[in-house]
């Protein structure tokens, strides 16, 4: 299988800022159902903005978990959306934020981009607090994303 045609699953956060952990909380739950199904890869990154291309450069489909803060909906909300969603997005994350951009750069440099790219945000109650604990409802949230996540890369391939 080449490397364009695999699925990447990448979670992002930090592993010290309570919720901002979420995603890699979500990518570890994604690798442990995964096992080691051929063609999608689980990966783990506390990288932001342009530094996630170095990631996604050559995967034909992507998956990103991260957290996200809109104070619009109740913590543990699981948001899925694409990239044509993003300039509409309010939210304040630092990984959140510069996907769009990092996507559209790498296009306009033509790097070979994902093909296909779904985000799931995570609606956190606290992403800053230093901290190793999710809060409850964010906790709770992650099997659910990790569901979603699972059942969208298996389609995908």
């Amino acid at each position: 299988m080449s490397v364009s045609s695999r699925v990447l699953v990448l979670g992002l956060g930090n592993d010290i800022l309570t919720d901002d952990a979420v995603g890699l909380l979500v990518a570890r739950e994604v690798r442990r159902r995964l096992g080691d199904t051929p063609g999608i890869a689980v990966r783990e990154t506390t990288e932001m903005g342009l530094t996630l291309l170095d990631e996604i450069v050559d995967c034909g489909s992507l998956i990103l978990v991260d957290a996200v803060q809109t104070g619009c909906v109740p913590p543990g909300q699981v948001h899925e959306i694409g990239p044509d969603d993003l300039p509409q997005v309010t939210a304040t994350s630092p990984h959140f934020v510069g996907v769009g951009e990092t996507l559209a750069l790498g296009a306009t440099l033509g790097l070979a981009m994902p093909r296909r790219v779904r985000i799931f945000a995570i609606e956190v109650a606290d992403p800053y607090t230093l901290g190793t604990q999710l809060t409850t409802a964010v906790a709770q949230a992650v099997p659910e994303a990790a569901e979603r996540v699972v059942k969208l890369a298996r389609s995908w391939m």
